[in-house]
């Protein structure tokens, strides 16, 4: 695999904010194609739609559970994903309970993650684990989530949803996502079976090869263009055209 592509292959195409229209979503699939990245990330919805638009290319389709609070009953989880599956997701997403995490409720926490674990695999599909690491202060309840994750099998452990907004004290929304001490906490607590996403904040070529480095084997990203264009740039052979001005969402993730 030729360096640009192993890039590629490390970077989920984000279209889950929720102002992208139906088009945002095709051309997103489109771009997603185009680059050849690992798989896109899209809203539940639209699951049939990205199914058919990618079908006989590379590009894998997931999709996101109890996106983005994680408040959602078990049982709801569960039938997000089942349907999700049923609609041609490979990917599975799914935010955990935050609230039953700072409880410190382990056992519903557990048999959660394990639920949707089970229904993932059952389908042929991945599960990539959310914790939401802007709401959890306590890096104890992100190393027990590494340990639940890796004990349950999980595919994936995942930083943030990148709408996880703290407000502060002066009354103003912001968040982090994917902190450099995060991923190092993650990828160190974790099996080595199980990987690392980091979400959020990752625009860069550069923010993604230092993500890397520490470990992490896949990102989400809406600056997907502009990251393998530098890459293109940077370690290509000049054999294809590197494009300026491409089309993302300026939201950021």
């Amino acid at each position: 695999m030729d360096k640009i592509t192993e890039l590629a292959k490390m970077i989920d195409h984000s279209l889950l904010h929720p102002t992208m229209t139906d088009q945002d979503l095709v051309e997103g699939c489109e771009l997603a194609k185009k680059y050849n990245a690992a798989s896109v990330c899209i809203k539940p919805y639209a699951v049939p739609m990205a199914v058919k638009l990618l079908q006989g290319s590379d590009v894998a389709v997931g999709t996101v559970v109890g996106f983005p609070q994680g408040s959602s009953t078990t049982e709801i989880k569960v039938q997000e994903t089942k349907q999700a599956c049923r609609a041609g997701a490979t990917e599975i997403d799914m935010v955990v309970n935050i609230g039953k995490v700072l409880s410190e409720d382990w056992e519903y926490v557990t048999d959660e993650i394990k639920a949707i674990t089970d229904e993932s695999h059952k389908h042929g599909a991945i599960v990539k684990v959310i914790f939401e690491n802007d709401f959890l202060d306590n890096n104890q309840h992100k190393i027990k989530l590494c340990e639940i994750c890796s004990e349950l099998n999980a595919d994936f452990v995942k930083t943030s949803t990148g709408y996880g907004f703290v407000k502060g004290s002066d009354g103003k929304y912001s968040y982090q996502g994917a902190t450099h001490l995060d991923l190092k906490l993650m990828r160190e607590h974790s099996a080595p079976q199980v990987q690392v996403k980091a979400a959020g904040g990752v625009r860069t070529l550069d923010d993604l090869l230092k993500v890397k480095e520490l470990g992490v084997t896949r990102i989400g990203a809406t600056a997907t263009a502009t990251i393998l264009n530098e890459a293109q740039k940077r370690f290509g052979d000049g054999s294809v055209a590197v494009e300026e001005n491409t089309k993302e969402d300026p939201s950021g993730y």
